[in-house]
């Protein structure tokens, strides 16, 4: 299938990936610093924004969407740099485990190898909690979004002004269509990630935040204990979405990190 693929700038590829319901311009105000040292691809997932929808809606579809959307641009052979949010970044780690040669380096902004609490993990969120999640999607779409992005700035000082900004973002493109939020909230659910984490040998920025009370920061730490070479920047007033909570402290850690694989 094709994706809406939005690019801009110049330099190696940088593709971004966006969290679960919502779509790629909530990456808007992180381009115009990005896009002066890379070339951006923002990607809406499928079913979300201006992409088509998919089905069946599994991960490893979502993925080879996203790297048959992605070849379709820069060809297959380029290497690539990923930048995933929330549910975009267990989607990078699954493209990092799937096409190793092709990623040259990882981002992991407020993510998890496992968003559900179960088998040994307790640093997500309990099942019920997305059974409640998935229950109410079926009868009130709209408010129970309202609500997930409320949860995303639970904690944070400016938290209203945060939200209203999110929403204004998410408001600039079509909303997910119900089957794509379905199935990518059973992703969430069941996807568990943790036996290739330490295979995953790009080098990788994991950034949490203090605050995220639905990707905790324990899971980001656990990520950059397992993987081979990764770097953890924790920023601690911050929930689940610092690039725009708290830009500053997350473009710094971005920068250094850049600057340090430069090349």
């Amino acid at each position: 299938m094709t994706l809406h693929v939005a690019s801009a700038g110049a330099g190696a590829p940088l593709v971004l990936l966006h969290g679960w319901a919502l779509h790629g311009g909530i990456f808007a105000p992180l381009l115009p610093e990005l896009s002066m040292r890379y070339r951006v691809h923002v990607v809406d997932l499928p079913g979300h924004g201006h992409s088509a929808p998919l089905s069946p809606y599994t991960l490893d579809g979502v993925t080879d969407a996203v790297m048959q959307a992605i070849d379709g641009i820069d060809g297959a052979d380029a290497p690539l740099a990923i930048l995933g949010w929330s549910f975009g970044g267990m989607l990078a780690q699954r493209l990092a485990a799937l096409f190793p040669s092709r990623v040259a380096q990882l981002v992991l902004v407020c993510t998890t190898p496992r968003f559900a609490n179960g088998d040994g993990w307790t640093h997500g969120v309990a099942p019920r909690v997305l059974q409640q999640f998935a229950d109410e999607l079926r009868v009130a779409q709209d408010a129970t979004l309202r609500r997930f992005l409320a949860l995303q700035m639970l904690n944070v000082a400016h938290a209203r002004a945060t939200l209203m900004r999110m929403r204004v973002l998410l408001d600039a493109r079509p909303r997910a269509d119900a089957a794509a939020i379905d199935g990518a909230l059973a992703i969430l659910a069941t996807a568990d990630l943790r036996g290739a984490a330490a295979t995953l040998a790009a080098p990788s920025l994991v950034v949490s935040g203090g605050r995220d009370a639905l990707t905790p920061a324990a899971a980001g730490a656990w990520l950059a204990a397992t993987m081979p070479d990764a770097t953890l920047a924790t920023i601690a007033e911050a929930a689940h979405v610092p690039f725009l909570s708290h830009p500053a402290e997350f473009s710094a850690a971005l920068a250094r990190f850049a600057d340090a694989h430069a090349g």
